[in-house]
């Protein structure tokens, strides 16, 4: 027979929840970055260095490491297993201390709306 582990125990957890709370704990209970969204493609570069700084949890240290080549939104937030949110957020918190820039990637001009008429046309006609 298997000891439980001491403690309260929850019918709804299990050994493969995880933690359930920490999202939350990491933001400090924020769901808005200090600074303006960023875009999942957009391009995150560290600089600077955290040691000095007063208030970063180990997060924001690894997402500054993980930034020192250019890296974007989603891919650090795949490498950290943490929600893009919660991402956002922590690196908006790095983007207010100075500790790193956020590069959105240009905006492609949309074709005239005749050209995409035209197009439509052409298929429409095959």
């Amino acid at each position: 027979m298997r000891a439980e582990p001491p403690g309260p125990q929850h019918e709804w957890l299990d050994g493969a929840a995880g933690p359930v709370v920490r999202p939350y704990t990491l933001t400090g209970g924020r769901v808005r970055p200090a600074v303006d969204g960023f875009d999942l493609v957009a391009f995150v570069l560290a600089h600077g260095d955290p040691a000095g700084q007063p208030g970063l949890q180990p997060e924001h240290r690894r997402l500054v490491e993980l930034a020192r080549r250019p890296v974007t939104v989603a891919d650090l937030a795949a490498d950290l297993d943490l929600a893009v949110g919660v991402v956002r957020v922590l690196l908006g918190d790095l983007l207010a201390r100075g500790l790193a820039s956020v590069h959105e990637p240009p905006v492609a001009a949309l074709p005239d709306n005749d050209i995409l008429k035209a197009v439509v046309s052409g298929l429409r006609a095959l």
